[in-house]
């Protein structure tokens, strides 16, 4: 394949140098603020609006949210709060609420009074909405007026009017986004619902409702216990060690902490933090010293009461987290957020002042109830007894100098390409795929293991006894990036990992097996998107000489629709062995034409509560989810 090469014309001058006026830069490049056009940047343009109603709850003038999800897929949020200020702005001499809605950077948050405690520090969220709308309304109750003004892609096309008088203050935002900007606007309601959830749980008693006009659904949270219910609701598929969350909360030079912690039977650990309302995925400053506080009063008060013997060593920090569901809270002024994406808070003074309020709070607790102290400690224990078993099972799963030597016999088919930017490694159901997997490929890039039957439920073991397993070790050793505490991501051996299984009932729970098994033990490699899951064909269609592949029910009754009845014959493919080798490579492992589906790890805590639901102990809670999700189900096989 040649490159076109274009000769640039050294004439660079100031004519050709572009200026974005206003919310033009927005509209241009909608990702740089929003993240994407698809479904995730779409339905951030409604968390947006959300948060500056948020943001007059954590000052303590809203109590209350509406949002409506109407039937053109347009979104009304309404709030009670102070009300947008209407007068004019002493600099650009045009209504505050115009300069919010139309200019970047513009708000109550940057100094000054107007907000102490704020989640949308960057300032853009209403100006980018309007900027990214078909149209945008705005209603302002305030002054015992109502205030309106409506917006056309970001520009405004009234003035703002008063339209009548009110009682009461607070602000109401209606907007529809642009079809120009956004791949599509249809709006899911379990998406917004898990937000607006999320933030009911941490402003304790604010009371956020959400009304689908699509379908006239409609849901209410209010959460007086805050975190201590949010811990509860993440642990409601689990057994939990003690009835009630622990709970620890006090303030210090102005930052608020609030933190909740359970203890469950199982393995994974499940901390949450978030900033002013943010989740900070990657953690931060308020993480680490919690976990360090951790650390450090399970061990003072393990070897106080004997439990851990002199000659012993501390427990470490893995052994304590295991099984640990926590949510910990910081609402603090002026947070630094590490990237555009505030995902990591970097204030490092936050570390300290957790570690101390922690400390205090956590140790006067053990103290005071020694039964659950009891518990918790001896769950660490036993979780270190494992850890040192898996530490030497884990030995067995290092790759040795060569992996297609031993380590492997007759499993992995490796490919000859050696940087892991190019290679894909395909996880195969049964042996009879995995061959003709291996006939098809193409070798320089693409490796092959098959999988002999279902993999172990992690869910439900210790990393010792899932080293135990032949085809976890294999896989492990094939990966290349070790695990638990040898867990290296640099070391991925191939950045595309494709789980290839039949499209039946045996197949989607294999799939859920490794997909457990990702999340549990290599979440970076969903993290990175290394993860896919092959599509193969479901029909063949075979006209003459003619053959179709047909990937869907959907796409098979369009297909036949067009072909004369009894002029065709249909095949159904069961299983991958059912496809030669020239099938397998045509139809699912060719470049060019297959499809693939990659896996993201959108929002942790839903992930983790499908997998519990899924792959846990708890029966009724997996009846329930098939139940409420069989319609959205594409291939089953009965």
């Amino acid at each position: 394949m040649t490159k076109e090469v274009k000769r640039l014309s050294n004439d660079y001058n100031a004519s050709q140098i572009q200026v974005l006026e206003g919310l033009e830069a927005v509209r241009k490049r909608p990702g740089m603020y929003i993240g994407s056009t698809g479904p995730r940047g779409l339905h951030h343009l409604v968390y947006e609006i959300v948060d500056n109603s948020i943001d007059e709850a954590l000052m303590g003038f809203c109590d209350n949210i509406e949002v409506f999800i109407h039937s053109d897929n347009s979104i009304t949020v309404v709030d009670n709060g102070r009300g947008i200020p209407v007068e004019k702005h002493p600099q650009y001499n045009i209504p505050a609420v115009e300069v919010v809605l139309t200019m970047l950077h513009a708000g109550g948050k940057f100094g000054g009074e107007g907000y102490k405690v704020s989640g949308g520090l960057h300032g853009v969220g209403a100006s980018v909405v309007n900027a990214l709308s078909e149209w945008l309304e705005v209603k302002i109750f305030r002054d015992s007026k109502i205030y309106q003004q409506r917006y056309e892609r970001g520009k405004a096309i009234t003035e703002l009017k008063v339209t009548g008088k009110s009682t009461s203050n607070g602000t109401t935002i209606s907007f529809k986004p642009d079809l120009l900007i956004f791949e599509e606007i249809e709006f899911e309601l379990d998406i917004l619902t898990h937000r607006l959830r999320e933030l009911s749980f941490l402003n304790k008693g604010l009371r956020i409702n959400i009304k689908d006009e699509r379908n006239n659904e409609e849901m209410t949270f209010i959460h007086s216990g805050g975190i201590i219910d949010f811990v509860k609701y993440m642990n409601k598929n689990r057994d939990a060690l003690y009835p009630n969350p622990i709970y620890i909360a006090n303030e210090k030079d102005g930052t608020h902490i609030e933190l909740a912690m359970q203890y469950n039977d199982g393995f994974a650990e499940n901390i949450h933090s978030y900033a002013n309302n943010i989740n900070t995925t990657e953690g931060g400053s308020h993480e680490a010293g919690l976990k360090a506080s951790l650390t450090r009063i399970i061990n003072d008060y393990a070897r106080k009461h004997n439990i851990i013997k002199e000659n012993n060593s501390n427990l470490l920090g893995e052994d304590i987290r295991e099984g640990l569901t926590a949510i910990i809270s910081v609402k603090m002024r002026d947070p630094q957020f590490e990237g555009q994406t505030k995902t990591k808070l970097g204030n490092s003074e936050i570390r300290g002042i957790t570690e101390g309020i922690v400390n205090e709070g956590l140790s006067t607790f053990l103290e005071e109830n020694p039964s659950i102290a009891r518990k918790i400690v001896d769950k660490a224990i036993n979780a270190s007894r494992a850890r040192e078993a898996a530490k030497k099972a884990r030995e067995l799963t290092r790759r040795k100098s060569a992996l297609e030597s031993t380590t492997l016999p007759g499993k992995l088919a490796d490919c000859s390409v050696k940087d892991p930017a190019m290679s894909e490694l395909y996880l195969v159901e049964g042996d009879s795929a995995g061959g003709s997997a291996k006939q098809g490929r193409d070798r320089r890039f693409q490796a092959i293991l098959p999988l002999r039957g279902k993999i172990l439920n992690v869910e439900k073991a210790r990393l010792d006894r899932i080293l135990a397993n032949e085809e976890i070790r294999s896989l492990i050793t094939a990966i290349g990036t070790g695990v638990g505490e040898d867990y290296n991501i640099e070391k991925a051996r191939y950045h595309k990992i494709i789980i290839m299984t039949d499209a039946d009932v045996d197949g989607s729970h294999i799939r859920t097996l490794l997909l457990t098994f990702f999340y549990r033990y290599m979440k970076p490699m969903l993290e990175k998107r290394y993860i896919y899951i092959a599509q193969p064909p479901l029909f063949k269609i075979k006209k003459g000489r003619e053959e179709t592949y047909v990937y869907s029910e959907k796409e098979l009754e369009r297909t036949t629709n067009t072909m004369e009845r009894g002029n065709y014959s249909l095949q159904r493919y069961k299983g991958l062995g059912e496809m030669n080798p020239e099938q397998l490579w045509e139809t699912t492992m060719n470049p060019e034409k297959r499809t693939i589906l990659q896996v993201s790890l959108e929002d942790a805590i839903i992930a983790d509560e499908i997998f519990t639901i899924l792959m846990g102990d708890k029966v009724e809670p997996r009846r329930e989810f098939i139940t409420a999700h069989a319609k959205e189900v594409r291939n089953l096989d009965i």
